[in-house]
C-alpha cells in the first residue's frame, strides 16, 4: 500500500486485503502474484507483508484506517494486491472497508473486481436492510476498526448518520465500482452484474485486453431522466496491455475499437499502457533485434526481427514489437488518453 503509485488512473493504493487466486485468462500472468515474493519478504518495520503464500488471502484490520489519515484528497485503488470480493473475504470485513468510504469522504475509492457476481450479491444484501439495520451493521464495522487499532484515535471527515443517504442501497457516495474484463466472454458475463450495482461511478478495466470487446451501445448511452449513479450505466473505461516476462500481445485495433466506442458515446477513455508490446509507430528503429507479433486467424505468430536492417524498417509491420513497458509507453495513435469520469474526490 502506498500514498503514491505509478498507476496512471489512480493516486494511491490501499490494501486492507492481500492475496488472491486465479479466476480467468486475465489472471494467467498476474502482476500481483509476480510481485508477491518481493513484497512479502520479512521486514523489520511493522504492518508489512510477512512471507505468506499469495493464495493465502488475509484481511488486515490494522490497515483499515489508513485512508482516514491521508489529508490530501485522492483517488484510491482499493486492493491493488487482491480482490475485495474474493470468496475468502467475509462480508463483515467488506462492511468495514465500506465504513471507511463513508467516513473518509474527501477521497474516491476505486474498487476493481473480477468477482463482480459476489459483489452484486453483497450490495443486494445491503439494499435489503432497513435504515436502522444498516446503522447497526455499520456500527459493528466501525467497532472492528477500533478494536484493531486501539492505540490510534479514529480520524474521519465527520461521523454521520448514514442510513438512507443514497436511497435504499446504502452505498457510499465515494465508491467507484469496477469490473475487470479481458475479452468478449468475460465482458458478457460480468457487465450485467456490474451495471446492477448502484454506485456513483461504474467503470470497466479491460487490462490485459486479450481480444476485441464490443460493448452494447445501450450501456454507454445517456439514460433519459438520469440514473441512480450518473448519466449512463458505464461511466468510464480503462484499457491496457499486459506487462511482465510472459506478457501476451494486444492488437492495436482492439484498443482503437474501445476508444472509438467511448468517443462516440462521450464516455471517458483511459489508456493505461501498451505493456511489453507496442506498434511500430512507438518503436525506435535502431534498437536491434526484438520479438515481433503477427495476428493470423486469431492466432499470434511471434518471431525475432532485427530493426537495424532495411526489412526491419517497414512501417508498422508486423502488428507489434516487444520493446518493454517503459519504451512502449502510453501513446495510442500518437495521443495519450487520460479520461476520467466527472465525479471527483
Amino acid at each position: 500500500m502506498s500514498e503514491t503509485t505509478g498507476i496512471s488512473w489512480t493516486d494511491a493504493t490501499w490494501n486492507p486485503v492481500t492475496g488472491c487466486s486465479k479466476l480467468s485468462q486475465g489472471c494467467k500472468n498476474c502482476y500481483a502474484l509476480r510481485e508477491w515474493p518481493r513484497l512479502s519478504a520479512p521486514r523489520p518495520k511493522p504492518n508489512v507483508y510477512t512471507g505468506r503464500e499469495f493464495t493465502d488471502v488475509q484481511c488486515h484490520p490494522e490497515r483499515l484506517d489508513q485512508p482516514l489519515r491521508w489529508s490530501k484528497p485522492r483517488r484510491i485503488f482499493v486492493n491493488s494486491m487482491s480482490d475485495l470480493f474474493h470468496e475468502d473475504v467475509p462480508f463483515e470485513f467488506i462492511d468495514s472497508v465500506m465504513a471507511v468510504m463513508w467516513l473518509g469522504v474527501r477521497h474516491s475509492y476505486q474498487v476493481l473486481t473480477k468477482r463482480i457476481e459476489r459483489a452484486a450479491h453483497y450490495f443486494e444484501d445491503l439494499q435489503a436492510l432497513s435504515p436502522a439495520a444498516f446503522e447497526e451493521r455499520l456500527a459493528a464495522a466501525l467497532e472492528l476498526m477500533r478494536a484493531a487499532t486501539p492505540e490510534r484515535p479514529l480520524m474521519c471527515d465527520e461521523i454521520i448518520s448514514v442510513g438512507g443517504r443514497v436511497g435504499a442501497a446504502h452505498i457510499p457516495p465515494t465508491l467507484w465500482m469496477g469490473a475487470s474484463v479481458e475479452d468478449q466472454p468475460t465482458a458478457d458475463e460480468r457487465i450485467p452484474h456490474l451495471v446492477g450495482i448502484r454506485a456513483p461511478v461504474i467503470f470497466l478495466s479491460a487490462e490485459p485486453l486479450l481480444d476485441r470487446i464490443d460493448l452494447d451501445p445501450r450501456l454507454l448511452a445517456p439514460i433519459e431522466g438520469g440514473s441512480q449513479h450518473g448519466q449512463r450505466f458505464i461511466d468510464w473505461v480503462i484499457a491496457g496491455g499486459e506487462s511482465g516476462p510472459k506478457a501476451r500481445p494486444s492488437h492495436p485495433d482492439w484498443f482503437r475499437s474501445l476508444r472509438d466506442q467511448c468517443a462516440a458515446a462521450g464516455v471517458p477513455f483511459h489508456f493505461k499502457q501498451w505493456g511489453e508490446w507496442t506498434p511500430g509507430e512507438n518503436v525506435e528503429r535502431e534498437r536491434g533485434t526484438v520479438d515481433t507479433a503477427f495476428l493470423w486467424d486469431d492466432q499470434w505468430s511471434i518471431h525475432p526481427l532485427n530493426l537495424a536492417t532495411d526489412h526491419g524498417h517497414v512501417d508498422d509491420q508486423p502488428d507489434l514489437y516487444r520493446v518493454g513497458k517503459k519504451a512502449a509507453g502510453r501513446l495510442l495513435d500518437g495521443v495519450e488518453h487520460n479520461g476520467f469520469p466527472e465525479a471527483e474526490c
